[in-house]
């Protein structure tokens, strides 16, 4: 018989026995990183300013206390359930790691009381503060052009038991329907809403429009170009008319009524242009339109892909999208991205382009639902909306923390699954001496997520400055 080539012994120990420790360990250590940032930018003093009369009692945590380790929650992502809190309270190392004492951990009947301490006056300077971190940014990166889109997000609450707003959707799920406003990576302003709410429902998104402008010009800057992306949910003349009065762009997807199929189908070869991406053909037609009631023409374009994934289409497997926009009209908004150097932007192809990263606006709602959650804790729609809004606080926050801190390590455009498993998920020892605190962390985490340069980032943020 053949002698067995395999060692007689492990090539590792074998563990024996597993036993306690008094080391204050942790599993979250990046929190720290985060925990440093959101205490550095001076964020609650404001935080305190807006919602510090909820605290009844002097015996209670500070507010401020509470929405740090809301923050430190919705980040860490481990549970969304609000029980969670007692187990954090029960960990020494989670404490030490978010740099708050044991003793100042809440427990998740105090998140609780917190939540259901807010009502609607309150919980609509949630919007004041969002827009205000946003003006903050917004003056940070100094855009040429304020790019902003808008659309409602449906919140799949079908499972949840008498939850008050919880109503049908145009997903044929049960859930909310708040509708938001974004620019870029970030969510800037939000109406939380009931779901049986259509997008333009009302008119909360012309108001939501007229104060975000007015807010941009007044705190930014008067000449600024803004340019709004819409789908066909805001298909509306009378949305169609604020734009033009505020002086504003617009590129909004229109609905294909039978008498423009039919113009289509007209038109002569010769009317119709191409525009050519790396990835895909388009074919497109571009003409005025007015509809029955409206007061005037608009600029539409009628898009055709000729290809897809390499593979040429057949004519009728090539769906139609219809665009309308005020750009290139001759309206103030062509004289304002003409000064800024952007006169190109009125040209069909760039407004073809435009519309096609609007799909970029409909991401930040699906990071938004990673980072956070859909299914909301409370029975009451006011506690639900303040829980909702701090976590879309909690959101911009972590869109910052990636622009300011982790960029060497990790890519801006990371959702946050990838953030946590690599820069929040590491193993620390919080180690007491000398009447100083420190995070000890192994060398290879120290090397691979260049932690000095990261520490460095997290205490000398910008500072956020009320606009």
């Amino acid at each position: 018989m053949a002698r067995s080539c395999s060692p007689r012994k492990p090539a590792s120990p074998v563990f024996d026995a597993i036993e306690l420790t008094s080391d204050t360990l942790t599993g979250r250590g990046g929190l720290a990183l985060f925990s440093r940032y959101v205490r550095s930018i001076d964020l609650f003093p404001h935080l305190d300013r807006l919602f510090g009369s909820l605290r009844k009692n002097s015996k209670g945590l500070p507010v401020t206390t509470l929405f740090h380790q809301l923050f430190c929650f919705f980040l860490d992502g481990t549970s969304r359930h609000l029980v969670r809190f007692d187990d954090l309270k029960a960990d020494e190392g989670y404490a030490a790691a978010i740099e708050t004492r044991p003793e100042a951990m809440a427990s998740s009947h105090a998140m609780k009381r917190f939540f259901r301490g807010f009502w609607w006056p309150r919980i609509w300077l949630f919007r004041r503060l969002l827009l205000h971190l946003f003006l903050w940014r917004l003056k940070l990166q100094a855009p040429k052009v304020v790019l902003l889109g808008i659309d409602a997000m449906v919140m799949d609450n079908d499972e949840a038991r008498v939850r008050h707003g919880v109503q049908p959707t145009y997903k044929k799920v049960k859930g909310f329907a708040p509708l938001q406003m974004t620019w870029g990576r970030f969510l800037i302003d939000a109406v939380f809403r009931g779901g049986k709410k259509h997008s333009n429902s009302g008119t909360t998104a012309a108001e939501m429009i007229r104060h975000v402008v007015t807010l941009i010009r007044k705190h930014y800057r008067p000449d600024v170009p803004i340019i709004f992306r819409l789908d066909s949910g805001f298909f509306d003349q009378k949305l169609f008319g604020l734009f033009e009065e505020l002086r504003v762009g617009y590129v909004c997807t229109g609905k294909l009524y039978e008498d423009l199929t039919a113009y289509a189908a007209r038109a002569p070869v010769s009317a119709w242009r191409f525009y050519r991406t790396p990835q895909q053909v388009w074919c497109y037609l571009e003409f005025g339109d007015r509809r029955g009631r409206w007061k005037k023409g608009r600029r539409a374009l009628l898009t055709r892909p000729l290809d897809e994934d390499g593979q040429w289409l057949l004519e009728f497997a090539r769906p139609d999208t219809l665009l309308y926009t005020n750009l290139g009209m001759g309206e103030d908004i062509d004289d304002l991205l003409t000064d800024a150097g952007l006169g190109d932007w009125t040209e069909a192809e760039r407004i073809i382009a435009l519309h096609h990263g609007r799909g970029a606006d409909e991401l930040v709602h699906r990071a938004l639902k990673e980072f956070g959650c859909e299914t909301l804790p409370f029975k009451r729609f006011a506690h639900n909306a303040a829980f909702y809004y701090t976590m879309a606080v909690a959101f911009f926050l972590y869109e910052c923390f990636k622009e300011d801190v982790t960029e060497p390590v990790v890519p801006i455009p990371s959702y946050a699954t990838t953030l946590r498993r690599t820069v929040i998920d590491f193993a620390a020892k919080v180690v007491r001496t000398g009447g100083r605190t420190i995070l000890k962390v192994t060398q290879a985490t120290w090397s691979q997520l260049q932690i000095p340069t990261l520490w460095g980032l997290s205490r000398s943020p910008p500072r956020f400055a009320w606009a």
